[in-house]
C-alpha cells in the first residue's frame, strides 16, 4: 500500500487547521484524522490543550508518483487517498472555524442555582431595606454574571475527579458538599462586587447602572450606602458558614483592597495621577484583587496545593487587569447605550486611566492639563485631542492583551488532566481571556 496506514480517531477540537502549520487545540469533540507515511503528525497534550505539529515531507513525492503511475488502477487508487486527505482537512478547517466555546453555557444551570440563591440571601425584614439590597439581583438586571461565571468554571477546572462509588455513597457526597462550598464562593463574590458598585456609584454620583437608574438616584445616597453595608453583611454570614479560616482571610483582604483602592482614587496627588504603577495597583486593588483572591479560594477548598492555588490566583489577577484596561478603553470608545452608563465618566471626574497615561508619554504637554484637572470642560477636549493623535488607545489594549496572555499562561501551567470535564472548562477559562479583550460593552 503506496498511501494510507488508516484512520485515527482522536477525541479534540483543534483551534486552527492550516496545511503545514502547527495546529494550536484545546480538546472536546472527536474527528478524524488521516495518517500516513506521507503526512506525520505529533501530539502533545498539556492543560486542556493540545499542540499538533503536522509535516508533509513526502506530499510532493505523492503528487509526483500520481504524475508517474503507470497504470490507470495505479492512479485511482493514489488520487483517491490524495483527495481523501484534501477533505478531511477542510472538513477540519471548517469545523475549527465553526465551533465556539460558550464559557457561559457550561455553567448556566449553576448560575441560575446561584442567582435563586443571591436573590434568597439578600431578602430582609425592612422592606425598603429588601427592595434596595435585592436591586441588582432582580431578574433581568443580573449583569453579564462574568465573576460567578469565572469561579464556576474554576471550580471544575481544578477540582480532583473523585471516584463514584459501586452503588454510591460517600464519593457523591464529598463532591457534592465541595460544589456547594465553592458556589457560596461565587455567591459572596457576586454580593461584594454588587456592593461596591453601589458605593461607587454613590460616590461618584452616578445616574445610571446596567441600563437603568442607579440606587443611589432612584432611592438616595443613604438606602444605597446601607443597602452595600446589608451586602456585605450576608457576605460575612455566607463565608462564615465555611469555616475556613484561609478562605475568611483571602475574602477580608478583598473588602480591605477595595477600601484602598478607592481612596488611592480619591485622594491622588498631580504626581500619583501620571504613574502607571500607581495605575495600575489601584487597579489591582478595585478590580482584580476579588476575582484574583475568589479564584484562589476556590483552589484551596479544593485541597490544591500552594502552587496551584497561586496559578488560579494569577490567572484571576490577570483576567481583572485586562478586563478594567478594556473598561477604560470603552470608556473612551464605547456609548452610554452599550455601556449601560455615561460615556467620558472617568475623565469626567478627574480620574486618568491607561488610554491618558500612554497618550502622555507620546505628548508631554499633557502633562501639564493633568496637573490643572479636568474641572474645566476645556481641558477635557484639549485631553482627548491629544488622545486622539496617540497611540493610548491601541497601546491600553495591548497592555490588556498582554495580561490576558498571562492569565491564559496560568491556566495551561496547571497540572495535566485527561478528565474531559476539567479539561472543557480550562478551555473555557482560556476562551474567557480573549472574550475579555474583544468585547465591546
Amino acid at each position: 500500500m503506496l498511501f494510507c496506514r488508516g484512520f485515527s480517531r482522536i477525541c479534540t477540537t483543534p483551534r486552527k487547521s492550516l496545511f503545514g502549520f502547527v495546529l494550536s487545540r484545546r480538546t472536546d469533540p472527536s474527528l478524524f484524522l488521516l495518517s500516513n507515511q506521507y503526512v506525520y503528525s505529533t501530539i502533545k497534550v498539556r492543560s486542556g490543550r493540545e499542540t499538533l505539529s503536522w509535516s508533509f515531507p513526502s506530499l510532493l513525492g505523492l503528487g509526483r508518483q500520481i504524475h508517474q503511475s503507470s497504470s490507470l488502477i495505479e492512479f485511482v487508487y493514489l488520487l483517491s487517498f490524495y483527495l481523501a486527505f484534501v477533505y478531511c482537512n477542510i472538513e477540519m478547517a471548517r469545523h475549527f472555524l465553526q465551533e465556539q466555546l460558550d464559557p457561559f453555557s457550561l455553567v448556566s444551570d449553576e448560575l441560575s442555582l446561584v442567582a435563586n440563591r443571591l436573590r434568597a440571601m439578600v431578602i430582609a425584614e425592612v422592606p425598603k431595606l429588601a427592595s434596595a439590597a435585592e436591586y441588582f439581583f432582580r431578574l433581568g438586571v443580573e449583569g453579564k454574571r462574568f465573576r460567578p461565571t469565572v469561579l464556576l468554571l474554576m471550580a471544575t477546572a481544578l477540582n480532583v475527579h473523585i471516584p463514584e462509588p459501586v452503588g454510591g455513597g460517600v464519593g457523591d457526597t464529598v463532591a457534592t458538599e465541595l460544589r456547594t462550598r465553592q458556589q457560596s464562593i461565587a455567591e459572596i463574590t457576586e454580593m461584594i462586587h454588587v456592593a461596591s458598585l453601589l458605593h461607587d456609584d454613590v460616590l461618584d454620583d452616578a445616574d445610571t447602572r446596567r441600563v437603568i437608574g442607579s440606587l443611589n438616584a432612584v432611592m438616595g445616597n443613604k438606602l444605597a450606602v446601607l443597602a452595600g453595608d446589608f451586602l456585605l453583611s450576608r457576605a460575612c454570614v455566607a463565608l462564615a458558614a465555611l469555616k475556613n479560616t484561609e478562605v475568611v482571610s483571602l475574602v477580608a483582604t478583598v473588602v480591605e483592597n477595595l477600601v484602598m483602592g478607592e481612596t488611592m482614587q480619591m485622594t491622588t496627588s498631580s504626581e500619583q495621577r501620571c504613574s502607571m504603577d500607581y495605575y495600575i495597583q489601584k487597579t489591582y486593588y478595585k478590580t482584580a484583587s476579588l476575582i484574583s483572591n475568589s479564584c484562589k479560594a476556590i483552589a484551596l477548598l479544593a485541597g490544591q496545593t500552594a502552587e496551584v492555588a497561586m496559578l488560579a490566583f494569577e490567572y484571576g489577577k490577570n483576567l481583572g487587569l485586562a478586563f478594567q484596561l478594556i473598561d477604560d478603553v470603552l470608556d473612551f470608545t464605547g456609548t452610554s447605550a452599550s455601556l449601560g452608563k455615561g460615556s467620558l465618566s472617568d475623565i469626567q471626574q478627574g480620574i486618568v486611566t491607561a488610554p491618558i497615561l500612554f497618550a502622555m508619554e507620546e505628548f508631554p504637554q499633557l502633562h501639564a492639563i493633568v496637573y490643572q484637572g479636568f474641572d474645566n470642560p476645556e481641558n477635557i477636549e484639549i485631553a482627548l485631542e491629544y488622545l486622539g493623535k496617540s497611540h493610548g488607545i491601541q497601546r491600553t489594549r495591548e497592555l490588556a492583551m498582554k495580561h490576558a496572555n498571562l492569565a491564559a499562561a496560568a491556566i495551561d501551567s496547571l497540572p495535566e488532566s485527561n478528565d474531559e470535564n476539567v479539561i472543557r472548562s480550562r478551555r473555557a477559562l482560556v476562551d474567557l481571556t480573549q472574550r475579555v479583550i474583544t468585547r465591546n460593552k
